[in-house]
């Protein structure tokens, strides 16, 4: 293709002009892009300083392109292909960076909104089974869970933002429960089992005094009781105090003269002999 063939011959020289001060702007406004763009992203938390350079240089590229086809455009030249040029890259862009876009857009939202926070303990439906995790990093693309058992867990921030996601530490104290079931002699009034047991409860480590101990029967007959106790503790730390509650309910069990079971994990109802005929 020859030269004359993009670019008039009756160019006057106040288009020239014209062309080269657009051309000059432009190449200074992509400089000032590029940096501040750079600036921006080293505020935005995750985003590391390789991808920070790859989107300011982008940035800057695509401003130059702009520039230099309004300079050509100045010149009567046909921008046509130049045109058609910077369509296909831009689709091609937006198809490659949708799902990048997507989790920054969210990452930004979910922060803006505080829904979850480093050190909250979060749960999420994961690995097709649920997931509790305390979250240790936020960054533009996912947030990081780390579990008890030792594993790291990426969550995309848009999954985040569309699904649901229980926070354990927005309330700042979490309520557990321990199942005792004791067996009672039938002379024995119920209120005189769990009383102590409550007490017993209230004074595990751990345990949030400004929430008291609840005790919820749930079975009872002549000779057994079974009993909920729901405590508060801080968010992060159930397993550790649900551990000292079944300790000292126990210890409680024992000083009562009685036997029973104590356990974190409640079980299924025990079995009863049906009633006489």
């Amino acid at each position: 293709m020859d030269l004359q063939d993009v670019l008039p011959t009756d160019i006057d020289w106040w288009q020239l002009l014209f062309a080269l001060l657009v051309a000059v702007s432009t190449w200074i406004v992509s400089r000032f892009a590029r940096r501040g763009t750079t600036a921006l992203l080293r505020r935005a938390p995750g985003i590391s300083a390789a991808v920070g350079t790859a989107i300011a240089q982008f940035v800057g590229y695509a401003i130059l392109l702009l520039g230099f086809g309004i300079a050509l455009a100045m010149l009567g030249a046909n921008v046509q292909p130049l045109l058609a040029i910077v369509v296909i890259l831009a689709v091609v862009a937006v198809l490659v960076l949708r799902g990048v876009a997507d989790n920054f857009a969210a990452g930004v939202l979910l922060q803006a909104r505080q829904t979850v926070r480093i050190g909250d303990e979060v749960v999420v439906e994961a690995l097709d089974s649920v997931i509790a995790g305390t979250v240790t990093e936020l960054n533009a693309r996912a947030v990081i869970l780390h579990t008890a058992d030792g594993r790291t867990l990426h969550i995309p921030n848009a999954r985040l933002l569309s699904e649901p996601v229980v926070n354990d530490s927005t309330h700042g104290a979490r309520r557990s429960e321990v199942q005792v079931r004791v067996r009672r002699d039938g002379s024995t009034g119920i209120d005189e089992v769990i009383a102590p047991l409550v007490a017993a409860a209230s004074t595990a480590e751990g345990v949030r005094r400004h929430e008291a101990v609840r005790a919820l029967v749930v079975g009872v007959s002549e000779d057994r009781l079974i009993a909920r106790l729901q405590f508060w503790h801080h968010p992060l730390h159930g397993a550790v105090v649900s551990a000292a509650v079944v300790v000292a309910v126990f210890d409680a069990l024992r000083a009562l003269g009685t036997t029973g079971t104590v356990t974190s994990v409640p079980g299924p109802p025990a079995l009863v002999p049906s009633d006489p005929v």
